[in-house]
């Protein structure tokens, strides 16, 4: 009987010890968040924007972009990038029960996280530079499918790119679904349009049986473009490179009126970057190129 009490005892301390550590760090962080020393500025990119993800090192979400710790990238959300051996990763796996953000999350947002354990499960990488007419283009690789119990594991989740993002109400985003679609979405406060939709990796996609028709352990490369038309319109495409060869396929396009997609088109620059839902991912290769 000794031993049972005995782990008992020792899980309950490493539990109150991560507790202790959360709420000393967030004490700690709201004090420091006053003290402007700690602000990064962005870097100033005036062309071409290349990231290779290899420099090796950690991304820790802040709640802010100011005070992301990187010049070039704003973890918005997922908790951790990852930059190991070359490539950009989500959290694989498991976070530890006494992990400070999976105390964060299990709070803040246990459904969609499966109670603080996967923030992966809703990875939110923004840029701290704006891009208004240009290309953008990443690698990803699916290494794990997160099955959720959460109701917002749906036909709707995949590899995406943000395009002039504004704010978490306001911007494009287009890629892959993970019903096999290539998809041109709007969000325009706070209301989703779907402005393309096209099948185009094969199967039947069922939220039990079927929750991920995009391969898997394969590079897809998703490319985006967006740019401004003289009738005021906005006109997106989306390209896309299965397996890395650099061969790009245009996949899917449309033209953003604003008669049909909410109030108007975005023509404003704003953040590009990438999201991903409900899966552990890698990340390759990403560039951000003016027209």
């Amino acid at each position: 009987m000794k031993r049972p009490i005995f782990i008992l005892l020792l899980l309950i301390s490493f539990i109150l010890a991560g507790i202790s550590q959360y709420y000393f760090d967030n004490t700690l962080g709201l004090a420091l968040l006053s003290a402007a020393e700690l602000k990064t500025p962005s870097a100033i990119i005036t062309s071409n924007f290349v990231y290779t993800f290899n420099v090796p090192g950690k991304l820790v979400e802040s709640g802010q972009m100011d005070y992301s710790s990187s010049p070039y990238w704003w973890l918005n959300s997922g908790a951790y990038l990852h930059i190991v051996d070359g490539v950009g990763k989500t959290i694989d796996g498991n976070l530890s029960i006494i992990d400070k953000w999976r105390l964060i999350y299990s709070s803040s947002n246990p459904v969609d996280t499966d109670n603080g354990y996967h923030p992966q499960n809703i990875f939110r990488l923004l840029t701290r530079s704006k891009w208004g007419n240009f290309k953008q283009e990443a690698y990803f690789k699916i290494n794990k499918d997160n099955l959720s119990k959460s109701p917002n594991r749906d036909a709707s989740n995949g590899l995406l790119l943000f395009n002039r993002y504004q704010d978490g109400n306001n911007l494009y985003y287009v890629g892959t679904r993970v019903d096999g679609a290539a998809v041109i979405k709007k969000k325009q406060n706070g209301t989703y349009h779907t402005i393309a939709y096209k099948k185009i990796f094969p199967g039947i996609y069922n939220r039990d049986t079927n929750p991920n028709l995009l391969p898997k352990n394969v590079w897809i490369g998703l490319r985006s473009e967006s740019q401004n038309n003289a009738d005021g319109s906005v006109a997106i495409k989306l390209f896309m490179d299965k397996g890395k060869t650099g061969t790009w396929t245009l996949v899917l396009e449309a033209k953003d009126t604003g008669s049909k997609y909410g109030v108007s088109p975005i023509v404003k620059e704003g953040y590009a970057g990438i999201r991903t839902d409900f899966m552990d991912v890698s990340f390759d290769d990403y560039k951000a190129i003016p027209f």
